[in-house]
């Protein structure tokens, strides 16, 4: 079994909402994903899918986007973005997505050779996009939901399997400590992937080590288009602190 992570997929199958008016590097950008993947990724293999897979509004007009993500090859585990505006209720979401998809949301997933936690997260205090009214309780909510997870993954983890976490914000945005980060570190988790960045800059810090965990920015732009293999060495090590 291998590990891999892509997120921000963002699909449109319908071409209602077409990626390349963001950048040329989006022209036919799902053909190349489904390609990829294919190419990619066996059957028993796993596949984090942190957030914004789908652009519809609604999970009838998601269908189709939807329908791409299970036909594809491996068991995913999938969480939500801030773009899935389809996601409403987490029955009908499950429902839709079927077996070999794994949708988190205050629980974690285990996956034979390891258990995967995580949450959404939100905008975090002191980013450029933070309002004090506006965002702390999310942000603190979603410090609740990754609680939960995390303590749902060390009831699944009992018999010392790794845990590996996903969230689609950034749980740090400067590579220093966050509520978010100093609760993964604590749950003995070695590895986080996470999304929702496009564009950046050179000089930030994607991907950084923080208090024994290794940070990894998986949006699909960033990757190419194709699904990261995560190195074994890296998720596969041994269990720290415990959890909360």
């Amino acid at each position: 079994m291998k590990l891999w992570a892509m997120s921000d997929l963002h699909l449109s199958i319908s071409g209602a909402k077409p990626m390349d008016v963001f950048g040329p590097e989006w022209h036919g950008h799902a053909s190349r994903i489904e390609s990829s993947w294919r190419r990619l990724v066996a059957p028993e293999d796993v596949v984090l899918v942190p957030g914004d897979l789908s652009w519809a509004m609604r999970l009838e007009d998601a269908g189709p986007d939807l329908d791409l993500i299970r036909s594809l090859p491996g068991r995913k585990v999938i969480l939500r973005g801030n773009h899935d505006y389809w996601w409403k209720s987490l029955s009908r979401v499950r429902a839709a997505l079927g077996e070999g998809c794994m949708v988190l949301q205050n629980d974690a997933a285990d996956m034979g050779d390891l258990v995967v936690a995580g949450t959404r997260g939100w905008n975090l205090p002191g980013g450029p996009f933070y309002d004090e009214e506006r965002d702390r309780p999310l942000c603190e909510r979603e410090l609740e939901r990754l609680d939960m997870s995390l303590n749902s993954a060390a009831g699944l983890a009992s018999d010392g399997k790794p845990v590996v976490v996903m969230m689609h914000f950034p749980p740090s945005e400067d590579g220093r400590a966050t509520g978010f980060t100093e609760r993964i570190s604590h749950s003995g988790a070695r590895l986080c992937v996470y999304g929702h960045l496009h564009g950046l800059g050179p000089d930030f810090p994607c991907d950084f080590d923080l208090d024994g965990v290794t940070y990894l920015l998986v949006s699909s732009d960033r990757l190419g288009f194709a699904p990261l293999e995560l190195d074994r060495a890296l998720w596969a090590a041994a269990p720290g602190k415990s959890t909360l």
